[in-house]
């Protein structure tokens, strides 16, 4: 089958901002074959360690970082001027140096055990910098240059931290055979907790989101999203904030949710009215807010529970109402910029229906509601739980022809779950070194003493301070890789200062997701511009607008935990609910300047202010908070009442 325009159109943009997709097509069978069997190999080697452990931990992670890195130098060319059809020796030769080092570590793992970090021999040294090499350089042709530039600057760091000028980033400095032994034959560095992660969960819910994508669960979403918000006033942008954050929520690549989604859902926002620019920002900020939105979160909350040993369950309750804040602000704004404009939905006869999507592809739902049973209320692992839900999803495609997948359909979702988390892994490798590096000097430390200092103790500056620094961090990497650094460089600075753990997590982690809309680096939103025509930084602080609570709901947690539901009773949980909804409405008429009629410049600010207030939980402010509101619609409907008045006369 030739691919169609718009699939030629969808493939160019991903491969412009998703490195990702810039891997060969092979003009030969033997190397498309090898990349097949060790993709599904791996798949299949994840799904049976799942339920039946063949390793210990250290070869088990080397295992997956070996696979991982031949399938890279197999797939992505040294440059964008190499040849993309044929592969060219030395690459061979890396593919084979990356399975190696796997090998090694399994072969040689009870001497590596025994040596330790420090014990090392030739063999070991000269492994360690062979793997720390192929890292950096599949990093970088995955990811981009950006994270490996960072990884080689902590290693230089590592070497000579006693000559840092800048006295409390300064450390006793270590040799470089002993920096690099660390990141290889420990599980403190390349191998440490961000790859294990990857190893286990990660890795097997991108599996499960390929199988799940191959069975059709991505055009239910979508028909879902249609049937349900098509016809309504402004109906394709709601529809893109539905169907996005569906997807986004299983999805652990929010560029790759854009432009999947965003060729469904940006071309309807343009025919209806929208700009293109709002249509894109639209699309682009709906598809960020899935990484925080609970079950999956991007699978980000797979290693926020492991770094806090806490339990998923807690993690994706204390996420549930901040991400559903944000989705109703983004749909709040949607909404009254469709009223202000006198935008339409698409009429009825043109969409589907409601009961006709559940029945054709409803039982797709069935895998998911088995996961969250699992995951929430049968106190099984998440492995345990990630390869039962697979299993089910296996089985329940199979009911209807629509979504029934043969045995080709299988191994080729194997091969694309495990092609889809190479960008993930390699990222973690890389990520690695970083945090084995910070945690080997002590710059996490160092660092959250540097920003409390120059804070000089004050809370709110040293967030504000905390969130530029995840931002930053967060800027052109994925979302689990960001997660992992924020939280290794941004998250020790809060704990400092008193904030819980958990909430501190939570506040880097959504700066480090947003990172994707903002600019100048904003990849999410550049993205969705591809599509929509619009300019691509018009488009990224379109997408700050709307994402704006995702931007203010950090802060609000921090100061009032009963945002994360953390040690609330349900009747303060109620009205904490009902207030934080109220705020978010607030602060979505803020930005958007329109509620009833127009809303002066004034109000609009009196408006955000109410909105703050009423999403911090206290009754003095909610009262106040309230009482603003209130007048604003009284206002409003004089306001309203007077134009109606005046166009009937």
């Amino acid at each position: 089958m030739r691919p169609t325009s718009q699939s030629v159109e969808r493939t160019a943009i991903l491969e412009r901002y998703d490195r990702e997709s810039k891997y060969r097509v092979f003009e030969t069978k033997c190397p498309a074959r090898i990349v097949s069997v060790l993709a599904v190999g791996l798949s299949m080697y994840h799904l049976y360690t799942s339920a039946y452990p063949v390793f210990n931990t250290h070869p088990h992670r080397a295992v997956h970082v070996a696979v991982m890195l031949a399938l890279v130098f197999l797939l992505y060319p040294m440059t964008h001027k190499s040849s993309r059809k044929k592969l060219p020796w030395y690459d061979g030769v890396l593919a084979v140096l990356g399975l190696i080092t796997g090998l090694y570590i399994v072969v040689e793992y009870a001497g590596i055990v025994q040596r330790g970090t420090t014990l090392y021999n030739g063999m070991d040294l000269v492994l360690s910098a062979v793997v720390l090499i192929l890292v950096l350089e599949a990093a970088r042709r995955v990811v981009g240059w950006g994270l490996p530039i960072l990884a080689v600057l902590f290693v230089l760091y590592a070497v000579f931290g006693r000559d840092v000028p800048v006295s409390v980033f300064a450390h006793r400095g270590y040799s470089f055979e002993d920096t690099i032994a660390y990141m290889f034959m420990g599980l403190e560095g390349i191998y440490g907790t961000a790859i294990g992660v990857s190893a286990t969960y990660i890795f097997l819910f991108i599996l499960f989101g390929a199988i799940l994508s191959k069975s059709g669960m991505g055009q239910f979403f979508n028909d879902l999203a249609l049937a349900i918000a098509g016809s309504s006033k402004g109906g394709p942008a709601k529809v893109a904030v539905l169907a996005s954050g569906f997807m986004g929520s299983i999805n652990g690549s929010a560029i790759a949710n854009v432009v999947s989604t965003g060729a469904f859902t940006i071309p309807m926002m343009r025919k209806i009215g929208y700009h293109r620019e709002f249509a894109g920002a639209v699309e682009s900020s709906a598809s960020v807010g899935g990484q925080v939105l609970p079950p999956v979160m991007g699978a980000a909350a797979f290693i926020m529970a492991e770094t806090l040993g806490m339990s998923y369950s807690a993690i994706a309750l204390a996420g549930l109402l901040p991400a559903l804040l944000y989705y109703l602000s983004v749909m709040t704004q949607v909404h009254l910029r469709a009223d202000r404009l006198g935008l339409t939905g698409i009429p009825r006869k043109d969409i589907p229906r409601v009961k006709e999507v559940v029945k054709e592809r409803g039982h797709l739902l069935v895998p998911l509601l088995f996961l969250i049973y699992m995951l929430f209320f049968s106190k099984a692992t998440i492995l345990f739980s990630a390869f039962w839900t697979i299993m089910v999803t296996v089985v329940v495609a199979q009911l209807r022809s629509t979504t029934r997948m043969s045995v080709r359909d299988f191994v080729e979702a194997l091969e694309q779950g495990a092609r889809s988390a190479i960008g993930v892994a390699m990222a973690c490798a890389a990520v690695g070194i970083i945090v084995g590096v910070a945690a080997l000097t002590g710059f996490g430390l160092n660092l959250a003493n540097a920003i409390i200092a120059f804070g000089g103790g004050s809370l709110f500056l040293t967030l504000v301070l905390a969130m530029i620094a995840s931002i930053v961090l967060g800027m052109g990497v994925p979302s689990i890789p960001a997660y992992v650094i924020t939280v290794t460089m941004a998250a020790p600075v809060l704990v400092r200062m008193g904030i819980e753990p958990l909430v501190a997590h939570m506040f880097v982690f959504y700066f480090g997701i947003f990172a994707n809309v903002t600019p100048p680096v904003a990849l999410a939103a550049f993205a969705a511009s591809g599509i929509s025509g619009g300019n691509p930084m018009r488009t990224g602080f379109q997408a700050v607008k709307l994402a704006v609570a995702g931007f203010v709901v950090p802060y609000m947690f921090v100061f009032s935990n009963e945002l994360l539901l953390l040690d609330t009773h349900w009747t303060e949980g109620i009205a904490v609910v009902l207030t934080s909804v109220l705020g978010v409405l607030m602060l979505g008429t803020a930005v958007e300047g329109y509620l009833l009629t127009r809303v002066p410049l004034l109000l609009r600010l009196t408006l955000a202010i109410s909105a703050l207030l009423l999403i911090q939980p206290n009754g003095l402010t909610d009262t106040l908070g309230v009482v603003i509101v209130l007048g604003t619609l009284w206002w409003q409907w004089r306001r309203r009442q007077k134009h109606i008045d005046a166009s009937s006369a």
